[in-house]
């Protein structure tokens, strides 16, 4: 385990098993094994886990990027790193790799930084997880998205894809590519919503840094409230997230934000928000 400790900065933080930049107030994550198409190990999973557990005590990050070097995404859990140990695990640890895996999303989804993945090439299994556990996905045509489970002969409720994947391109959609295992192509990703956008394989870095300064300009503490609320509100009835937006938004007028937005509103200026 790579423990990352709450009170660190992270700007400084030294990743040990992937790329870490931070630039302004967007951090980059880049999934950096090209040569395997940046499959996943023990220890890149649990030390993203910690990374976006870490984010949450960050106020000097402001959106996150994640991306894959080589001209692909992810291609999940290595074969060999991974699944092959797997095969000789008993049950209590097999339980412990699947908790294991599952904090990763549970951290993403909790982070208060809004998450962009930027998807070129391959991006299947763990991969896949990612990209949908992320807030945003920008693709290119050559994007190839498969939740591959049932290939490998497990279920396809991994990682919590049986609870998001739905909300994001529909329940008959969804349960298509879990009990099949194929590919989505770029196109039928646009499509369907799990893509936000396609661009090309050479500006999809470029495009998402830009949403995410984009966003990260906004009014941060509010975007954060606006993540959590996303997130808590699918296990809500409708008179429950009203009143849970009422008091969300009270919270969020009593920001600096709020008062600056009036104030340049009413100079006739554009506000300049600093995430208070």
């Amino acid at each position: 385990m790579h423990t990352i400790p709450h009170r660190q900065r992270l700007a400084d933080w030294k990743a040990s098993h992937f790329l870490w930049e931070v630039k302004d107030k967007v951090a980059t994550i880049t999934l950096n094994r090209p040569d395997r198409k940046n499959p996943l190990t023990f220890e890149s999973y649990a030390e993203l886990g910690d990374l976006f557990r870490a984010l949450a005590f960050d106020t000097e990050i402001k959106t996150i990027v994640v991306t894959g070097a080589g001209g692909n995404f992810c291609a999940g859990g290595d074969v060999f790193e991974i699944i092959g140990p797997l095969t000789e695990r008993d049950m209590p640890g097999l339980l412990q790799f699947t908790r294991m895996t599952g904090e990763l999303v549970k951290a993403m989804r909790a982070c208060p930084q809004p998450v962009i993945a930027a998807v070129d090439g391959i991006c299947v299994g763990a991969g896949a997880i990612m990209a949908m556990a992320s807030d945003m996905r920008i693709g290119t045509p050559r994007a190839k998205v498969a939740f591959l489970f049932n290939k490998v002969g497990l279920a396809g409720c991994d990682m919590g894809a049986c609870a998001i994947l739905p909300r994001l391109i529909g329940q008959g959609r969804a349960s298509e590519l879990l009990y099949t295992g194929r590919m989505m192509g770029a196109e039928e990703g646009l499509a369907w919503g799990f893509f936000n956008r396609l661009v090309a394989p050479e500006a999809v870095l470029a495009e998402a840094t830009q949403l995410a300064d984009e966003i990260s300009a906004g009014p941060t503490f509010a975007n954060g409230i606006t993540k959590r609320m996303l997130h808590m509100e699918w296990t809500m009835s409708v008179d429950e997230a009203i009143e849970a937006e009422a008091m969300a938004q009270a919270i969020c007028m009593d920001t600096q934000d709020f008062r600056r937005a009036f104030e340049a509103f009413a100079a006739k200026q554009k506000p300049v928000f600093e995430g208070n």
